[in-house]
């Protein structure tokens, strides 16, 4: 009977107070898009593809260069509200905020770098995830500027202010990345989806010459291309975010033939499935082969 009573009174206070999917209900909202297309691609237009754009993806450091750049600002936003309330020296406390505010700056454009290449529903939650950060430094900012007039415990009150507003942003973006896999690595990590030795593919003969198809492997689906006697072979859903790279087109990087994602623009060199350029970081799965006597490709993960 006492356990009857508590589990109606567990079905009562949740119907009471029903869960709240903020950032659910962001992703869902449409009402921001038309703000978004137009942003995004004015982003895009002017980081154009080149170094820039790739550094501030993180394609030099093999990860996305935002999520570190991030930890710095808001590690400073934080420890400066511990200095507050400890009252410690005020200008260990100004140097700390001030750190943070000029960790910003980059961390804005590696973020909204990456924000302007993802998908609709998590340029929404993205969006408003940035609006939350802008506010957090804007009223860090005003912070800064108080303390430096001697009006300290004005400073206090913004910068705890600006703590809350950075904590929303934080939440939107650990939604983001943890919900949404925004920046994670969509390629299926192969060396436990497939076992050790050699496997068969297809035959030879059934790939067309020098256009990319896919093709199943187990639960994997690779890309393949075909040229003469040589075939290629990667996971075919990017690393970015899924796309169908058979689906892309065969370019040519330095004199190494790669291939563009069809979605978002990753280009991957197709000897190994380095990233040659972002958005995405993570390199794509590669497979060695060898041809049969009687015709059949025969493929593994490739370790090197």
């Amino acid at each position: 009977m006492v356990k009857e009573t508590v589990k109606t009174g567990r079905r009562s206070l949740r119907q009471l107070v029903p869960p709240i999917d903020l950032a659910g209900r962001i992703e869902r909202s449409s009402r921001t898009d038309r703000p978004i297309r137009a942003l995004a691609k004015a982003v895009r237009q002017r980081i154009g593809p080149g170094p820039l754009r790739d550094l501030l993806h993180g394609v030099p450091l093999g990860k996305p260069l935002h999520p570190p750049l991030a930890t710095l600002t808001v590690g400073c936003m934080f420890t400066t509200a511990v200095l507050d309330m400890v009252k410690a020296d005020p200008r260990a406390t100004r140097a700390v905020l001030l750190t943070g505010l000029g960790g910003a700056i980059p961390t804005a454009a590696a973020g909204i770098t990456d924000w302007s290449s993802l998908h609709r529903e998590q340029q929404r939650v993205g969006l408003v995830h940035a609006a939350a950060n802008l506010a957090a430094v804007g009223l860090y900012t005003a912070s800064l500027v108080m303390r430096l007039t001697g009006r300290e415990r004005a400073g206090r009150a913004l910068s705890y202010a600006g703590l809350a507003a950075a904590g929303a942003g934080g939440y939107l973006g650990g939604h983001m990345a943890y919900r949404q896999a925004a920046g994670a690595n969509h390629a299926e990590v192969v060396t436990h989806l497939v076992p050790l030795g050699w496997h068969d593919l297809c035959a030879l003969k059934d790939l067309p010459d020098g256009r990319p198809v896919a093709r199943r492997l187990g639960y994997i689906d690779l890309f393949v291309l075909r040229v003469g006697e040589t075939v290629t072979v990667l996971a075919d859903r990017c690393s970015h975010l899924a796309g169908p790279l058979h689906q892309g087109r065969l370019v040519a990087e330095n004199g190494t033939t790669c291939v563009v994602c069809p979605w978002h623009g990753t280009t991957f060199r197709l000897s190994d499935g380095a990233v040659v350029h972002g958005p995405g970081t993570a390199p794509q799965p590669s497979f060695d082969t060898r041809i049969r006597r009687d015709g059949i490709i025969q493929v593994r993960p490739s370790h090197t």
